[in-house]
């Protein structure tokens, strides 16, 4: 038998004429095709790879973040960035645009994204206090932002390396924190408090539907949580299929707004009786305006009392705490000696705080937002969950072919988004690791000592009356009636009397025109007396009156505007100041 010899193809030449573009530093020469010339002009623009040569990405975020502050006021200057704060855009004309043919200059678009912040809201202004929306602090902003110079790609561990450490420390970090084995412990960054919700939802679906992933949810199980839940329950329900016409609430007690369990019981038994399963059981751990906190230890026992029908999986019980989670360090606190020296006068609130959140033990997940009371930036989220096994193995797919197993860590086979940033885990991590325990706890209790310092004050004022004054939380909930009233004896009136919704109505549309022309004022750049006035807000309907328990009734609900003193640069001029301001508003909607 003959050997046959194998023939190669010749080998060819380099392209000679792709070769004759480039100088041997890479740059274009001059008589190179445009395309070319583009190429090596966005090169020298693009953040280096290597050391010992201009690096345009670090010269540049110096440049531009001192462009950025150069949009904050002077002190005691007014509560947005900028000298304007109006519109600058209408809609939606604003998106009659259409990408520019040729290649833009660097300082310019960046100048026009610096332009973008006029009249943005100044989160570290004392003045703003609208909602729980803090400044971040130092630690997080940087390590989010270093996050995007390489572009780590947390989605598994090929793309992030040890960048994954943050994720995975947060989970023990917190799981500690939380009473878990933090080995068995999971944590997930993603894109909000509703990817939390979400996140919590279709872990009670896949664990009490079986065939749901494949089959498609089939079953109208349901999702009980409290009338004081978010409403990003309906968001999550709707996307995730089950609808929600499968939302059950649970009355609320009229003092505390905390889940009546007596109440989430008889829904349990009957469901029980039905044999309808629940697929999750979501407690509220902290609201943003009523500050409520449910007996997630209570709900735990009922869900052990009344399980799912045979067939079905257990009931996930996820602790909704991206507002209230942080009260939690204090469940370790030493209130006997006192480290930190709080008052008297929060100490009790602190104790109380802490051993609420501490039962968050009995949860299977706690959702988490680091950009509310964690100080960090938008976006960083985390759904932390206390049996990493289970929860990776129901949601986990097989392998992918253009995906390889390189380290331990791969969470592309069982959540939700396929591309995800490091920028929330960077931000989370570097918070628990800057602040500690100890500046955590400061920083929490050094607001609430604002708070009751913000309700002392309203104390005094005859007009005015906290109808938030046994909640625990962050937020002071205010009306203002006109001069002459006693506040106090005719909220009273409002709340409990049926007799009185036409003046409950009636000073409802007071505080919602108070809370407008303060938006007006902020927005306007108004000053009284040479002095800025605050940026505040107002809910429509904190909490029902004591005649519609129920909620049937839409008008016979609380307004209140909303004073969240988030920042550490508030002063107690900065209160007095804001409590001026809705007066002096009140006075200005009462003249019209």
């Amino acid at each position: 038998m003959t050997d046959t010899a194998l023939t190669l193809a010749p080998v060819a030449e380099a392209p000679q004429v792709y070769e004759d573009h480039w100088h041997d530093d890479g740059s274009a020469h001059e008589k190179s095709p445009t395309w070319a010339k583009y190429h090596s002009a966005m090169a020298s623009e693009f953040p280096s790879p290597f050391r010992g040569t201009d690096d345009p990405l670090a010269q540049q975020i110096g440049k531009f973040v001192a462009r950025l502050d150069a949009l904050r006021p002077e002190k005691d200057g007014p509560a947005y960035l900028g000298k304007n704060a109006a519109l600058a855009y209408t809609y939606p004309e604003v998106k009659n645009v259409s990408i520019p043919q040729k290649m833009g200059d660097l300082d310019g678009v960046l100048d026009e994204v610096v332009e973008l912040f006029e009249g943005a809201p100044n989160w570290g202004n004392p003045l703003t206090m609208c909602n729980v929306i803090p400044q971040s602090n130092t630690a997080a902003i940087i390590a989010s932002m270093l996050s995007q110079v390489f572009s780590a790609n947390i989605l598994e561990g090929e793309y992030a390396q040890n960048v994954h450490k943050a994720e995975l420390e947060t989970a023990g970090m917190l799981g500690n924190l939380f009473g878990w084995d933090p080995i068995k412990a999971g944590a997930i960054y993603t894109w909000g408090g509703g990817g939390c919700w979400t996140y919590g939802l279709k872990y009670g679906l896949t664990r009490v539907l079986p065939n749901s992933r494949t089959a498609g949810v089939r079953t109208d199980a349901k999702v009980i949580c409290s009338q004081q839940a978010h409403f990003v329950q309906k968001n999550a329900s709707d996307w995730m299929g089950l609808g929600s016409d499968n939302i059950v609430h649970v009355r609320t007690d009229i003092d505390t707004n905390q889940m009546d369990v007596r109440h989430l019981e008889e829904i349990l038994k009957d469901f029980t009786a039905k044999k309808i399963p629940v697929a999750t059981i979501v407690c509220t751990m902290g609201t943003t305006d009523a500050s409520a906190i449910d007996p997630i230890r209570a709900v735990r026992d009922l869900i052990e009392r009344y399980p799912n029908p045979e067939g079905y999986g257990k009931t996930i019980l996820y602790a909704d705490a991206v507002v209230g989670w942080s009260w939690i360090y204090f469940a370790s606190y030493d209130f006997a000696a006192n480290p930190l020296g709080f008052s008297d006068r929060i100490l009790p609130i602190l104790k109380a705080n802490g051993e609420a959140l501490k039962d968050m033990t009995v949860a299977d997940a706690v959702g988490i937002d680091f950009h509310k009371v964690g100080w960090a930036p938008y976006v960083s989220s985390c759904f932390l969950y206390k049996n990493a096994d289970e929860f990776e193995t129901l949601h986990r797919w097989g392998g992918d072919a253009y995906l390889q197993v390189r380290t331990p860590y791969n969470p592309m086979y069982y959540t939700l988004e396929v591309s995800r940033t490091a920028s929330g885990s960077l931000a989370g991590w570097a918070t628990l690791k800057y602040f500690g325990m100890e500046g955590m706890q400061a920083i929490l209790g050094g607001i609430l000592e604002t708070k009751y310092y913000l309700y002392d004050l309203v104390k005094t004022h005859p007009e005015l009356v906290c109808v938030n004054p046994d909640d625990s939380g962050l937020i002071t909930l205010f009306r203002a009636y006109p001069k002459g009233l006693d506040a106090k004896a005719q909220y009273h009136r409002e709340l409990t009397d049926a007799g009185a919704r036409a003046e409950l109505i009636k000073h409802n549309k007071l505080t919602e025109a108070i809370g407008n022309k303060l938006y007006e004022w902020y927005r306007a750049g108004k000053q009284i007396d040479g002095k800025f006035t605050p940026y505040m807000s107002f809910s429509t309907g904190f909490r029902n009156t004591e005649y519609n328990i129920d909620g049937s009734d839409p008008e016979a609900v609380i307004y209140a505007i909303k004073a969240f003193p988030m920042n550490v640069f508030v002063t107690p001029a900065i209160m007095k100041w804001a409590l001026y301001c809705v007066n002096a508003a009140r006075d200005e909607v009462l003249k019209a």
